[in-house]
């Protein structure tokens, strides 16, 4: 009897198929293997699976896909995974074709893989429901946490950004309220004055805690790049047909935002130099 879910490994290195199903079947999962397209297509036909995960490119570009449609075909409740080592706009657009439900860029850290396979098991009726895309906004905003966490750790990794030593709250700062109203930007809504202070409230803080402006302009990329990180690991679930306005939109929020915070900041700035020198002359 099968020790735990299902699944059916599919990829032509050898030494991948024995490291990955070891790994999986010491999480409890029940794991057969297969090397080619063929041998993949017959054990599908021969039993059931509760997931897939398969390389894209088996001996030739794309076979992967062959493996998932046969799959969707033959066992539609299946959970599918495409590996793949060079993930790529077209590749993401088949796979949304082929209604996949993730693909994972390797190496792909077990843990991670773990992850989204029980996510997958614990969710498998939304999974089933095709049709269901979001737009990009609702992807960050679903994200939110897990994007400032992963910028939290990007920026740890500038010594320019560590040599002001802040509390990670501190650091967050206004940070979240300033994706908040990039969000509602990318869905097109006015925002109040409230929000719109954010930026410069950011920015003044910024200068009281010792950054320079190009280190507000290095913060600004690093969120920008978890941004388009957090769209890349979802891509699959999102309305494709305003991804470029949506990104757009978020993208030209954070331009106005940082230039709002730079203004902000330089003129905290110009008046701490003034207050500065006018403690000199009194002296």
């Amino acid at each position: 009897m099968p020790s735990g879910p299902t699944i059916l490994l599919v990829d032509d290195e050898e030494n991948i198929r024995i490291t990955l199903s070891q790994l999986l079947q010491a999480q409890g999962f029940d794991v057969t293997t297969a090397g080619t397209v063929t041998q993949a297509v017959t054990l599908i036909s021969q039993s059931p699976f509760d997931v897939l995960i398969a390389d894209l490119n088996l001996g030739h570009p794309s076979d992967g896909f062959i493996v998932v449609s046969a799959m969707r075909r033959m066992h539609p409740g299946c959970i599918t995974f495409i590996l793949t080592g060079y993930p790529d706009f077209e590749t993401a657009l088949e796979a949304i074709r082929q209604h996949v439900n993730d693909y994972l860029v390797k190496p792909t850290p077990i843990e991670e893989l773990i992850e989204k396979i029980n996510a997958a098991l614990m969710n498998r009726q939304a999974h089933l429901e095709s049709g269901k895309v979001k737009r990009v906004p609702d992807v960050i905003e679903e994200n939110k946490d897990s994007v400032i966490d992963k910028w939290l750790k990007s920026v740890a990794k500038h010594a320019e950004l560590m040599g002001v030593k802040l509390s990670d709250a501190d650091r967050k700062d206004h940070v979240p309220e300033l994706l908040d109203e990039a969000v509602e930007r990318a869905r097109g809504r006015v925002v109040g004055e409230e929000r719109r202070m954010v930026a410069e409230q950011h920015g003044i803080m910024r200068c009281k805690q010792g950054y320079t402006v190009p280190m507000l302009v290095l913060e600004a990329r690093l969120l920008q790049d978890e941004i388009a990180e957090c769209v890349r690991r979802n891509l699959l679930t999102i309305d494709m047909s305003h991804l470029i306005s949506d990104l757009t939109n978020t993208w030209g929020t954070i331009t106005a935002e940082l230039q709002e915070s730079t203004r902000a900041f330089m003129n905290e700035q110009g008046e701490r130099t003034l207050q500065s020198v006018s403690k000199r002359a009194k002296k």
